[in-house]
């Protein structure tokens, strides 16, 4: 089965991508996602940032709040992660396990630190990072998350360089250009995954029945 990561900077498109790769038929599994699933690490970082950071009135966390946080002090994004990563890698493990032996021929792990973490890298097959400019990048995460520039500029600076991630990447995705355009370059990736992953499993297939024919061939000559 084939790993593909899919990253990229905050804010550049990661999603829009995921979710066309997902309406193909691609599996998918969504790191942050999972993060916000983890009641483990839920457990964890209330103990450590005080029930302050939960929603009036609910148990979820104020991811608003809580980044407000974290992004301005390293030391205390660092504890996060040393509660949240531990977690989502064992989740991320199952997920894969679990395509695998639905005999899913790819799956997409979607992160936005896969980089950053190293946790992944060596084990996958591809990596593919979408791209845009910084300046796009700032604009879409201030409209996104209501951000002033200087806190926008916090999120983006506490990440990997997008350029960094761009020259590292087995294949990027353009996300400075029009929807439509992105939409189309995330269509032809699926279909080149999907031509890829056939002709490895025919390939498999056929050097296991050559395998097959040469071990009789082998039996029979000691018989005889």
């Amino acid at each position: 089965m084939y790993l593909i990561g899919l990253t990229g900077g905050i804010a550049s498109g990661k999603s829009s991508v995921s979710a066309v790769l997902e309406e193909l038929g691609s599996p998918i599994i969504d790191a942050d996602l999972i993060a916000r699933e983890g009641k483990p690490s839920w457990q964890l970082i209330v103990e450590y940032f005080g029930r302050e950071i939960l929603l009036p009135g609910s148990e979820q966390l104020d991811r608003a709040r809580l980044g407000k946080i974290v992004f301005g002090d390293e030391e205390k994004r660092r504890k996060l992660n040393s509660f949240t990563h531990p977690y989502i890698q064992r989740a991320i493990l199952w997920q894969v396990l679990k395509n695998f032996l639905k005999g899913e021929s790819f799956v997409i792990l979607v992160s936005p630190l896969l980089y950053e973490s190293g946790a992944y890298t060596k084990k996958l097959n591809k990596i593919v990072v979408v791209s845009c400019t910084e300046e796009q990048q700032l604009e879409r995460l201030m409209a996104r998350d209501s951000l002033n520039q200087d806190e926008a500029l916090q999120r983006v600076n506490a990440q990997m360089p997008l350029s960094e991630k761009v020259r590292k990447a087995d294949i990027v995705l353009d996300n400075s250009c029009d929807k439509g355009l992105l939409r189309q370059q995330a269509c032809n990736l699926y279909y080149d995954l999907l031509r890829t992953t056939v002709r490895q499993r025919y390939a498999r297939k056929l050097f296991a029945v050559l395998l097959c024919v040469t071990l009789v061939y082998w039996v029979i000559s000691l018989v005889l």
